[in-house]
């Protein structure tokens, strides 16, 4: 797992708590560490000397001259290079989102049809858990994108979640016709006419309320500015009350993937945690070992076999 050491808000000391619980935590997991070289090496000076093997450094440092922004996001831009060069399975960054999506784009490429690839997390609800997409990546999108990000989420929701036939709703201000602005109002009849893989459904308009009770969809599609103002007010619900169901076993984590690219990247929170990050490389880990980025292209084109 390449992780990007300069990646968040609290960096690179969030980052190095995080990649030190994750290794820890899984002993076959290994990492490469992209930053600064004294922030690698705490990690590794944490580690029992067996275990330093399973650790690799790739060092960013500043240049002369360079602004601290730019050098911060070289390292998102290095360890998605990691990971096309073949260094790497997968990337793990708490850093800007901006600069994470174009990185990945640029670096791994989109799959086919993917205009802007979207950021996909799930929430814990009422009736177990949903996919929000998208949450941060396309602020303002178009029909032809909002579509294509509702193929995504619905094979990231069999694939990766095991949901049979998913439910695909679209977030808007009221279910009755005609609800919502000019995306909104277009967007129904395109959706229900869309031939979505593993079986999936389009089932209309969703408020709110219907993401926490999660009765409604299992996929809930709206644009990248809405879903992040909705998932970032839900996690600060959740942390301070709890999860609609706390019987429905441990909370999915704080991380987003990126849909869309020919690779695993998963995004944290810019004020990620140490576990949040150790959250995310386990998740980005465990999508890489059940090939979960080339089984929902597949699922994808094996639709759009079909459908021609």
């Amino acid at each position: 797992m390449a992780v990007d050491l300069l990646g968040g808000d609290h960096a690179p000391a969030v980052v190095v708590d995080g990649a030190l619980r994750a290794c820890q935590a899984d002993p076959a997991l290994h990492l490469l560490l992209v930053g600064p070289a004294e922030a690698a090496d705490e990690i590794i000076y944490a580690l029992d000397p067996a275990e330093h093997g399973r650790i690799l450094r790739l060092p960013v440092a500043p240049a002369d001259g360079v602004k601290a922004d730019s050098w911060v996001e070289s390292g998102v831009r290095s360890a998605v290079l990691a990971v096309a060069q073949g260094q790497a399975d997968a990337v793990l960054s708490a850093g800007n989102t901006g600069a994470t999506v174009t990185s990945a784009a640029l670096g791994l490429g989109r799959r086919p049809g993917v205009r802007r690839p979207p950021l996909a997390a799930v929430l814990p609800t009422g009736a177990g858990r949903l996919v929000l997409l998208d949450v941060g990546s396309s602020v303002d999108p178009d029909e032809e994108t909002m579509a294509t990000h509702a193929l995504l989420g619905a094979a990231y929701a069999a694939v990766v979640h095991g949901v049979a036939a998913p439910r695909v709703g679209l977030l808007t201000i009221g279910t009755e016709r005609g609800k919502g602005d000019r995306l909104r109002r277009a967007l129904p009849p395109l959706l229900a006419g869309l031939a979505l893989p593993a079986g999936a459904r389009y089932v209309g308009l969703v408020e709110g309320n219907d993401v926490v009770s999660g009765a409604v969809a299992d996929v809930v599609v709206t644009d990248g500015f809405t879903g992040n103002v909705l998932l970032k007010g839900l996690e600060a619900a959740y942390a301070e009350l709890g999860p609609p169901d706390p019987a429905a076993g441990p909370p999915p984590p704080r991380a987003a993937l990126l849909l869309g690219v020919d690779g695993t990247v998963v995004v944290c929170h810019g004020a990620a945690s140490g576990a949040d990050v150790a959250a995310g490389i386990a998740f980005a880990a465990h999508l890489h070992r059940r090939a979960a980025v080339a089984a929902m292209a597949d699922l994808i084109e094996a639709q759009r076999g079909v459908s021609r």
